[in-house]
């Protein structure tokens, strides 16, 4: 799963390398990818079949209808990870570093240097959610000397950042001081995960409107209409919009930018999971792991996974009694 290493290092480590997808579906039981099942792939789905990858159900009700139709059983990798993603800190290091990049004039920026230079400020970074995004986003934020503000609804996740950042120039604060710190910040790095059941933001479009001319806002948890209101997610093709004159850089795969060091990760992380699947099946391994239970989608047809029932208002059978009821699986 290392997307620097050639075919030839799969086969010398004992792996058959398929002539196609249709091939690897026909011959495989156990299907592990890093994104979704596409639209391409989904004839060649079999009832048979364990896919364990990035599923997201619960935005992608096409994907779901389609696992549910095969019958399959489906655990969603996005769901297992104990500490994160394992590329989360990546994805808050790039997506920082994007968004820095853009505060720079010939991008349309304020044109502040991110370090101070000559009696004049460094720009100033807001980062909203101090998890393991928002730690990567500081890392490269304050690394390139810029002045940055983090907010966070933790007291610890405050504490433990000024701690970090001492000798920077970094201050933390609760949540409720965004609306003290938006007006003047040149850049805006959203790092906060986004519950799908809520309708309210932290930023919402009027909010904009008060920010400085050339501000950015990088939403690297990027949730659609999620802690900002104007995020829809775009690709690296096409990375930046605006909207009320302010820039968004929203790509849905912000560690996409980084394949060989995001696919160490990921392998890294999903490598334990995969062996305790093969060796006792996907519904016995969802008993012995919590971790790997929280992903569990979909089995015969049937939708397990909560988040996805409740956003799609379908009918979902309790992870709890789905496993209770499959104990001698």
């Amino acid at each position: 799963m290392l997307s620097d290493a050639p075919d030839s290092a799969y086969v010398a480590a004992g792996a058959s390398i398929a002539d196609s997808a249709e091939a690897l579906y026909a011959e495989a039981e156990l299907i592990v990818k890093v994104k979704e099942i596409l639209p391409a792939e989904f004839g060649f789905l079999r009832a048979e079949h364990v896919i364990f990858t990035n599923i997201h159900a619960a935005a992608d009700r096409v994907q779901l209808d389609r696992l549910l139709e095969v019958g399959l059983t489906a655990i969603a990798a996005e769901e297992t990870h104990e500490f994160g993603s394992p590329n989360s800190v990546l994805a808050g290091e790039v997506g920082a570093l994007e968004g820095a990049r853009l505060v720079l004039a010939p991008h349309g920026g304020s044109g502040r240097h991110f370090m101070a230079h000559y009696g004049a400020p460094a720009a100033k970074a807001l980062v909203i959610g101090l998890g393991g995004v928002g730690r990567g986003a500081l890392r490269t934020l304050l690394g390139l000397g810029l002045s940055v503000v983090g907010l966070d609804v933790s007291p610890g996740a405050q504490r433990e950042a000024m701690l970090t950042w001492h000798k920077q120039e970094f201050q933390a604060f609760d949540i409720s001081a965004l609306a003290a710190h938006l007006d003047d910040a040149d850049l805006v790095v959203n790092c906060v995960l986004w519950d799908k059941q809520r309708k309210d933001h932290l930023i919402t479009r009027k909010m904009l409107k008060r920010m400085r001319p050339g501000a950015v806002i990088a939403d690297i948890s990027c949730d659609p209409a999620g802690a900002i209101e104007t995020t829809r997610a775009t690709k690296w093709e096409d990375p930046v919009y605006e909207v009320e004159g302010i820039r968004h850089f929203c790509v849905d795969n912000i560690p996409g930018a980084a394949p060989a060091t995001a696919s160490a990760g990921y392998a890294e992380a999903l490598l334990p999971f995969v062996t305790q699947i093969a060796e006792h099946g996907p519904i016995r391994a969802c008993r012995q792991n919590r971790w790997l239970a929280r992903g569990l989608t979909c089995a015969g047809g049937e939708l397990i996974l909560e988040e996805a029932g409740r956003f799609q208002n379908r009918p979902f059978t309790p992870l709890a009694g789905f496993l209770k009821r499959h104990a001698a699986a």
